[in-house]
């Protein structure tokens, strides 16, 4: 290894968001709410809540803001909060969607029942 890869190995490993601080590893643990919620993209909509994905999508996109406020400014908390919310977003939309075209599907049957 070059003497210049291990110094930046070096000053990444010391750095305030570096592998000896929280503020590495709870951003990488995240993630496992990033594939959850990609994994939920399968599921049957009526199986998907509501009020959880609109709590994980606002507190992921306000955490992402938050996280290029404090100091240290971490933008590994950032990406992972920011997809947490992106993914919760998509559900939330999956959500609507689904309510929109049941209203559609009932309007439909009445009109025809009628």
């Amino acid at each position: 290894m070059s003497a210049a890869a291990g110094s930046k190995f070096k000053t990444f490993f010391n750095s305030p968001v570096g592998p000896k601080t929280i503020h590495f590893w709870a951003p990488l643990m995240k993630w496992a709410l990033v594939v959850a919620g990609l994994g939920d993209l399968k599921r049957p909509i009526e199986q998907v809540s509501f009020s959880q994905q609109a709590s994980l999508a606002l507190s992921g996109f306000i955490w992402a803001r938050w996280s290029t406020i404090i100091t240290p400014r971490n933008l590994s908390l950032c990406a992972v909060n920011f997809f947490v919310g992106a993914t919760s977003a998509v559900q939330l939309f999956r959500i609507a969607k689904h309510d929109m075209e049941q209203k559609k599907l009932k309007q439909a049957e009445s009109h025809v029942a009628a």
